[in-house]
């Protein structure tokens, strides 16, 4: 049998063989940027797989995330900028060095602990840095902030950015602070509403998207706009305040919501109707139904 790292080179090897001269057409034309999208990609299917509890799947999903990275990885070396070698050096490095506790005579008996250790490390590894790219310049300050992509989904980045902010201080004091945030934003947007051209927002309903929608002056849209924004911001506090993964409960939600929907249409299905045929007392009926449906299924599973 051969052994992990043999099937790793193998991984490597094929790759590279992808890549080369007399390779794959379509692997050779791959640009680090054409090939970010996929990045994406097999990112969610990774966390699809998990949500699913399909571990063969999982397996298979892990596969195409390797994948990703022998691609940069080989796009690298061929321009001479680094290797996969360089990739796995980097990364065991980087292991034993946020883990003293582990390799080291650092103590951490707890989570906690090894989080707090944790993050003193990054901070200090973002200080040299930041030295190695000043050289010999005067270092200018740099914010705590820094290094938190913007490129990430949005949810995930506000919960980086008030993380980074709460390492020094700026947070609430306990959740009620949080829920009374919450309702000043939510009274502030319903202020907002207040000039909302009549007879006010209401569902765009059925049909072709957008028609008969209400023109909003553009500078109302902004403001709404952004009172949504700061309405989602505090949400994302929240769940970072109670330790849950805003973009992991927005995707479960999402879930959710797909199966109850499928649900009550495959029941208007079976009388051979769709969604569009059913006026939204009887929708209402089968969303109650469909719930109902899901907790009796979990109790007889329980």
């Amino acid at each position: 049998m051969p052994t992990t790292g043999e099937r790793f080179e193998r991984a490597v090897a094929i790759m590279e063989r992808l890549r080369a001269p007399g390779g794959c057409p379509w692997d050779r034309e791959q640009t680090f940027d054409s090939i970010k999208p996929y990045t994406l990609e097999e990112t969610y299917e990774v966390l699809e797989a998990i949500d699913n509890r399909d571990w063969p799947e999982l397996a298979g999903e892990l596969g195409d995330l390797l994948l990703q990275v022998l691609f940069y990885a080989e796009m690298a070396q061929e321009q001479s900028s680094f290797s996969i070698d360089d990739v796995l050096d980097r990364l065991s490095s980087k292991l034993i060095n946020r883990h003293p506790h582990v390799f080291g005579d650092v103590k951490a008996d707890t989570s906690d602990e090894v989080k707090r250790n944790w993050e003193a490390l990054k901070h200090e590894e973002r200080k040299q840095k930041d030295g190695r790219a000043e050289g010999a310049a005067k270092p200018e300050k740099r914010s705590i902030l820094a290094g938190v992509s913007s490129k990430m989904p949005s949810l995930l980045e506000a919960q980086k950015l008030s993380s980074r902010a709460a390492q020094v201080g700026f947070d609430w004091p306990d959740v009620e602070g949080l829920f009374d945030k919450l309702h000043e934003e939510t009274e502030e947007l319903r202020e907002h509403l207040k000039e909302f051209p009549a007879p006010g927002p209401r569902p765009q309903g059925r049909g072709i998207a957008g028609s008969g929608r209400t023109v909003v002056p553009e500078p109302l849209q902004a403001r709404l706009e952004e009172e949504v924004g700061d309405l989602f911001f505090v949400l994302v506090n929240i769940a970072r305040y109670l330790s849950v993964d805003p973009e992991s409960a927005l995707r479960k939600t999402n879930h959710k919501f797909r199966r109850r929907f499928q649900w009550m249409e495959a029941r208007l299905h079976e009388s051979g109707r769709s969604a569009d045929d059913a006026p939204m007392e009887e929708l209402e009926s089968l969303w109650q139904q469909a719930k109902a449906h899901e907790r009796d299924a979990q109790e007889k599973s329980a």
